[in-house]
């Protein structure tokens, strides 16, 4: 979602548009980078949350200070009260309208994230957002758990997206995959057929560049994780050919 095509994830800002596809085996081709565009600059979100310089102020300042402040404030702790009462699809919600929020001024106007827009973004919001995921899903859900997983499959979006359980597989004799419906497809309850990683969703709609730049973005970032996924290719060409699993491969269509 939505796939994340990302979770990517391209991104509507309060609702996503989802397309079912039926997923044939055949090649599958990474999408090429696209070239980035020169993000607007923004100051970070969580930089509002900043205590007042110790320097004397005038009453004025020190007034509009403080609204901010309870600005900043209430937002957040609106995605933190609906994952306390574990209300997941109202959280998944205002995740999306935060990302459009710290993404800047122009993702506001347009009501969704460009990629380019992505590396713009403070590692303190996006590090806020995700911390609020992990506490309340006792660490099943957030990006840094996506990540794992997306770091697992060799970054391969299509088993990604079948990891979290964003593709369905299909009473069918030749294996195929069809990307779930949105909303009722998806899982809003935290239970041990939870899958790892389900939420909270990223829009792929116009591809997988904005959940990869999530999922590449500092704020995930966990020293050693890129270098042991290297080794382990590396150690694959040496010994020949890996044993391969699953040698199904499936269509680059993620949208949904």
């Amino acid at each position: 979602m939505a796939t994340t095509n990302s979770l990517q994830h391209h991104h509507h800002s309060s609702s996503y548009q989802h397309h079912r596809h039926n997923l044939h085996p055949q090649s599958h081709v990474v999408p090429s980078s696209l070239s980035l565009k020169h993000p607007t600059s923004t100051a970070p979100f969580s930089s509002l949350i900043c205590s007042s310089s110790s320097s004397v102020v005038s009453a004025a300042l020190t007034t509009n200070a403080s609204s901010v402040t309870a600005e900043t404030s209430t937002e957040f702790d609106v995605l933190a009260t609906h994952l306390t009462n574990q209300d997941f699809r109202k959280a998944d919600e205002e995740t999306r309208r935060l990302l459009i929020q710290i993404a800047g001024e122009a993702a506001v106007k347009r009501g969704y994230v460009f990629f380019s827009e992505v590396k713009s973004i403070s590692v303190e919001d996006l590090q806020a957002i995700d911390n609020l995921w992990t506490k309340h899903s006792d660490g099943r859900f957030g990006y840094s758990v996506q990540r794992k997983i997306w770091l697992k499959v060799k970054k391969d979006f299509t088993r990604f997206f079948i990891k979290v359980e964003w593709m369905k597989l299909l009473d069918t004799e030749v294996v195929q995959y069809n990307y779930r419906a949105f909303p009722d497809e998806f899982q809003w309850e935290l239970n041990d057929e939870t899958p790892l990683g389900h939420l909270p969703l990223t829009n792929a709609l116009r591809g997988t560049q904005l959940l990869k730049c999530v999922l590449s973005h500092p704020a995930f970032e966990i020293d050693g994780d890129d270098i042991e996924e290297a080794e382990e290719a590396e150690n694959r060409g040496v010994g020949g050919k890996a044993k391969t699993k699953d040698t199904t491969v499936f269509k680059t269509d993620y949208s949904f």
